[in-house]
């Protein structure tokens, strides 16, 4: 049983930065994939940023050069930094750990940036 505690969203202005963690049960962490994906209302989730067991990774184009990935398998832990943060950012921002064709999901951190 694997399970996923997002925090360190909140309310930001525009221009700001957040930094996102993800820390999971278990054991699989070190050998699974990661993401992070975004759900703004009334929108489709998309994948944001997902990160290999070995360490590729992956960005949604309109996040390129703002957004970063990383994760510390010591502490079972995701991160997402999030720099020049724009208000088309806001949304639910959920991690997710794929292991063995299953995916598992967070409860999401919601993630606000004004203008």
């Amino acid at each position: 049983q694997v399970q996923l505690v997002e925090s360190g969203g909140g309310l930001v202005q525009a221009g700001g930065s957040l930094r996102l963690s993800c820390v999971a049960s278990g054991s699989i962490f070190s050998i699974s994939a990661m993401g992070w994906s975004r759900q703004a209302p009334g929108k489709q989730r998309e994948l944001v940023a997902g990160i290999t067991s070995r360490g590729s990774t992956n960005y949604l184009d309109s996040v390129k050069g703002r957004f970063t990935i990383s994760r510390d398998n010591a502490k079972n832990t995701v991160y997402l930094q999030m720099n020049s943060l724009k208000p088309e950012d806001t949304a639910v921002y959920y991690c997710n750990l794929d292991y063995d064709h299953f995916a598992y999901w967070g409860q999401g951190t919601q993630v606000t940036v004004s203008s």
